[in-house]
């Protein structure tokens, strides 16, 4: 597994998140993490979707290496309170 940071910008009022560690094999794996929950593709729309961005290509993703065993999905997350 790996570790990626994604971010994003499109959404950034109080109570948002504007970026996430997260533990994912791929880029587009990582893409599809909500900072506190996961994206349901059958859905087209995240899960709590007003703390993030409901468009996956507004995601930024960027590899930052390789992850230890036993790692939570979302090791941290930026939450901008209001």
């Amino acid at each position: 597994m790996k570790l990626w940071l994604i971010s994003q910008d499109a959404n950034n009022g109080y109570d948002t998140f504007d970026s996430a560690v997260v533990v994912a094999e791929t880029e587009e794996a990582a893409r599809k993490i909500h900072p506190s929950d996961t994206w349901e593709e059958k859905e087209r729309e995240y899960s709590r979707g007003w703390t993030w961005t409901t468009e996956l290509h507004r995601v930024k993703v960027q590899y930052l290496g390789e992850a230890a065993d036993g790692l939570p999905l979302v090791v941290c997350a930026s939450f901008n309170a209001g």
